[in-house]
């Protein structure tokens, strides 16, 4: 998007460096409220089709907000019986809030969540997050709406999810394809500026994350899913519903109203160095013709519609003015948003002022040209008028693009180097604790210690929420290295 340049920006994506250290690449958050009986064997599972599939370090966080039931116990036997497993308790309800808070706080430079009844087949997993470990992609979605997705559920889920995701197309222009899956990962730098600009807490959180993501330009991975429903799920379908329409006005408004600052994740162009070395080509400038035109020919019928109602009450001049008046000022805030990406309100008199300026060049254009056929003709037809008048708009419109280009909303990050492509260099993070977030005073006992088991050149080595109290862990930066022993070749010299 074409805006103010900010701190915030993202750099260009990288693959992740593949090299040798103990923070783990892949963080699976499972969100979790009273799932005592389901937690345990999902946790084995997931653990063990990591093990045996997954070339990376990684890690499995379970996110228990709020349970009232037995839920934390498992949660704190697994953290101390599995070392890849970490237990997060918050003291609050929503789904999104506990993605939010562990997504916040983990190293792992790509984060992902699944439901906890795994009805996704796991076998996606590794699809799902080899586009963020390339740099390919920024976020990535299971759909169960693809036509290669193969998808066991009744008739009502069925409805419900199409019809949702149709709302979102036709309301918010989104174009992924499934927004409820409980199935996503995302890259931690993405996530570091997206999170902050999520304001749901509860199930719609997901949808607010991608259309976000979406709308700032960021690319969206999806990956076709083969899915079970869970005929004992504990989602309330007409309370999530309620609130997800209302999440959509809410969102919708927001983009309206361009109070987003969604020109914070704005990414660079390309990740060919050749296309960093060209000098003086103008950045965007067939996308802007093109947005340009589509504002042109609408404001154009606009302006035509107002000039023949104002017509039929008062003289040619008189017409014109009033349409390119209120036409200009449509035409200014159009292209404000939509040609040139300028989202926000800081600037928007400073360039309706401007863009009064350019109506006064082109009502000199188009006045002068029906004062030509006013004196070459005394009665001219109606038609003649209009043919002479989109004639005039035609080289005004051709004006008006030159001057919006340069001077109205002219490119200030022009000779600014982009900021350095770095990738994954976070600082290390304070380690989670079970009692980190509670507000209350009743912690659930933390989980034994467990035995030090003997050093292991495949270990992965991630931080728990009950160790590295003396903030000794290694820096986060990514380094990438194998699971698992036969994974190398001992034929293969390197």
């Amino acid at each position: 998007m074409r805006t103010e340049p900010s701190p915030g920006n993202l750099p260009a994506r990288e693959h992740l460096p593949a090299t040798d250290a103990g923070t783990p690449v892949l963080d699976v958050v499972i969100p979790v409220y009273n799932e005592e009986k389901d937690l345990q064997p999902c946790v084995l599972r997931l653990h063990d089709h990591l093990r045996r599939t997954f070339p990376y370090a990684f890690r499995i966080t379970v996110a228990d907000n709020a349970s009232t039931d037995s839920t934390p116990l498992v949660a704190a036997r697994l953290a101390a019986q599995i070392p890849e497993v970490t237990a997060f308790r918050l003291e609050q309800k929503g789904r999104g809030r506990a993605l939010r808070t562990v997504w916040s706080a983990s190293d792992a430079p790509v984060l992902a969540y699944m439901d906890v009844d795994l009805s996704t087949d796991l076998n996606a997993l590794l699809p799902l997050v080899a586009p963020l470990i390339s740099g390919h992609s920024d976020l990535a979605i299971g759909s169960r709406l693809s036509r290669s997705s193969r998808v066991v559920r009744g008739a009502k889920r069925e409805f419900i999810s199409r019809a949702y995701n149709l709302i979102l197309r036709g309301s918010l222009q989104a174009r992924f394809s499934d927004a409820q899956c409980g199935f996503k990962a995302i890259r931690r730098d993405v996530a570091q500026v997206l999170l902050p600009l999520i304001e749901d807490t509860g199930w719609f959180f997901d949808t607010e994350m991608l259309v976000l993501a979406e709308r700032a330009g960021l690319r969206i991975h999806e990956v076709p899913v083969d899915w079970v429903d869970d005929p004992d799920s504990t989602v309330h379908i007409v309370k999530t519903a309620t609130d997800d329409l209302k999440g959509v006005w809410r969102v919708g408004r927001a983009l309206a109203t361009g109070s987003l600052s969604l020109d914070r994740l704005a990414r660079p162009f390309g990740d060919d160095p050749r296309d960093r070395e060209l000098t003086d080509v103008p950045k965007g400038l067939a996308r802007q013709l093109v947005g340009f035109c589509v504002v042109g020919g609408l404001s154009t019928l606009f302006y035509l519609l107002l000039y023949s109602g104002f017509r039929s009450v008062s003289g040619a001049q008189v017409a014109n003015a009033l349409a390119l008046l209120v036409s200009a000022v449509a035409n200014t805030a159009a292209n404000r948003r939509l040609t040139f990406g300028v989202r926000g309100r800081g600037g928007a008199v400073r360039h309706q002022a401007q863009g009064l300026v350019v109506f006064g060049i082109g009502l000199a254009l188009t006045s002068g040209s029906l004062a030509a056929l006013a004196a070459a003709t005394s009665d001219p037809a109606h038609s003649t008028e209009l043919a002479v008048l989109i004639a005039a708009n035609l080289a005004a419109t051709v004006l008006r693009f030159l001057l919006f280009r340069a001077w109205v909303f002219p490119d200030r990050r022009g000779g600014t180097p982009s900021p350095s492509p770095v990738v994954a260099s976070h600082q290390p993070v304070p380690p989670l604790h079970p009692t980190a977030v509670r507000q209350g005073g009743n912690a659930y006992p933390p989980p034994p210690q467990r035995p030090t088991a003997p050093p292991s050149p495949y270990d992965t080595a991630p931080y728990r929420a009950d160790e590295a109290a003396d903030r000794s862990w290694r820096d986060s930066t990514m380094q990438l290295q194998a699971v698992r022993p036969h994974d190398h070749d001992p034929r293969n010299a390197r």
